[in-house]
């Protein structure tokens, strides 16, 4: 990196970029220049055990995907939105989402969860769910505390309680998130020729502003992550600086991620159903590394200020 660094200090476009950098001060950066906090952020990112703590994330989280899925699944019979196929409507937005090959071989299991309800397999996913994910919660504030070299304050119950609330906020703004957009979708194919075809910019405004709101749900649970997941007394703002580079990123991931897979990918060729399984531990992991990141640059932004 220092060679390169060397290298690059050559190109005057290279020196004035610097230049720049330690003049310009972002939203969000406490007045410390751009350039400083880069600096300290690559030095930090080099010594933190990144890609490991990313993998032990993802694996927690993988565990968890499973039984959550067929809890979240199970519920789908007892969902009743007059007017609307909610089973038929959420196939949809999976199929919008999810990559061609993972959504063909996950589709036959959900519609058996989904068409043959079993009361059991609703308690155990509940209780399984709930247990996994909060270790997967749990995974992660021992990672927000690692990055921001803090020792963990609260007892054993507390910081599972603290987990266990965090995790219960996630689900419903899950759940808020996927009723907005299927009702949404649906609302969009009753009325959306008639409002193309009188006012086209209401349409485009209507669609835009679902996104937005989803969008904003996602940057608010990564907030509620970074705000209240680690043990540090001094917080930064609630809306910050790595919650929104982390919301950005995995928007971005995973949509490059899914169009690759469609496109130019071959899991489902070569390694068939498993093909699957590694599409989605690959994506996991993608979305743990981000959000590690953002809360690194948190970090950073803090501990340059005490500096």
């Amino acid at each position: 990196m220092k060679k390169l660094h060397d290298y690059l200090m050559k190109l005057s476009l290279y020196r004035s970029s610097i230049k720049l950098a330690e003049k310009v001060v972002l939203p969000g950066f406490n007045g410390l220049p751009l350039f400083d906090v880069i600096v300290f952020f690559n030095k930090k990112i080099q010594t933190s055990d990144l890609t490991m703590r990313a993998s032990a994330l993802s694996f927690s989280f993988f565990l968890a995907l499973f039984p959550g899925v067929i809890f979240l699944f199970t519920l789908i019979p007892y969902i009743e939105i007059q007017g609307i196929d909610f089973q038929y409507e959420l196939f949809a937005l999976l199929n919008l989402f999810l990559p061609e090959s993972t959504f063909e071989t996950t589709s036959e299991t959900l519609n058996d969860i989904i068409n043959q309800p079993r009361g059991g397999l609703m308690s155990f996913g509940f209780i399984m769910a709930l247990f996994l994910s909060t270790n997967g919660i749990n995974a992660m504030i021992d990672s927000f505390n690692k990055s921001y070299h803090t020792k963990e304050t609260r007892n054993y119950l507390r910081q599972r309680l603290v987990a266990l609330g965090l995790n219960m906020v996630l689900v419903l703004l899950l759940f808020a998130c996927i009723i907005l957009i299927v009702v949404g979708q649906v609302l969009l194919n009753e009325f959306g020729d008639y409002i193309f075809q009188y006012d086209i910019i209401t349409y485009y405004v209507v669609i835009f502003s679902r996104w937005v709101i989803i969008i904003a749900l996602l940057l608010f649970s990564i907030s509620i992550l970074f705000y209240y997941g680690p043990a540090v007394k001094k917080k930064w703002r609630f809306i910050s600086v790595g919650a929104t580079m982390s919301t950005i990123l995995s928007i971005i991931t995973s949509i490059a991620f899914a169009y690759y897979i469609n496109n130019f990918g071959q899991y489902n060729k070569l390694y068939g159903s498993i093909g699957t399984l590694m599409v989605i531990m690959v994506w996991i992991y993608l979305n743990s590394l981000i959000i590690l990141i953002g809360f690194d640059l948190n970090a950073s932004i803090f501990q340059q200020e005490k500096e």
